[in-house]
């Protein structure tokens, strides 16, 4: 189930139209344009909003991305590198993110970590292929609000993350 929050952010991106995967030469350029269009709408809804919270780049084929998240709490900025590999079945197969330095820190987290999204993303992921990409996974994976360092279960300290 998506909270309110969540649906109004999502309702900010553009949906995606090309089916495409990195193996698809050049349609998967089309989806990448898409893609970025996406992500750029995103990123300056959060910045309108106040909410900027991450930066993404990706490698010449657009097939691995990284970059930074971060959010403020108590005072204090915890910045985060986030890492994803495009799957081959993209986008019928969701991107899994990972948060590296969180590997073990927090609940919601798998081995290396990659984010837990299996309950309520990836029906989600399903029910909207192809419109979902990487601006929808990072606004249901890793938004501010949604991110595990604020699970109740967190072991991150101000200490511990740096």
């Amino acid at each position: 189930m998506v909270d309110d929050g969540t649906r109004k952010a999502l309702s900010g991106i553009p949906l995606l139209k090309t089916k495409a995967g990195p193996r698809d030469k050049e349609l998967w350029v089309q989806r990448l344009k898409e893609e970025y269009q996406a992500l750029i709408k995103y990123v300056q809804n959060n910045k309108t909003a106040d909410m900027d919270w991450f930066r993404l780049e990706s490698n010449k084929e657009g097939t691995k991305w990284f970059g930074k998240c971060w959010y403020m709490h108590n005072l204090h900025k915890y910045e985060f590198d986030v890492e994803f590999d495009i799957p081959i079945t993209y986008p019928t197969t969701s991107p899994e993110i990972a948060l590296p330095e969180l590997d073990g820190k927090t609940a919601k987290m798998y081995r290396g970590g990659k984010i837990c999204l299996t309950d309520h993303f990836k029906p989600l992921w399903a029910r909207n292929v192809p419109k979902f990409g990487i601006a929808h996974a990072m606004a249901l994976g890793v938004s501010t609000d949604k991110h595990p360092a604020h699970n109740k279960n967190s072991t991150l300290t101000k200490g511990n993350v740096f």
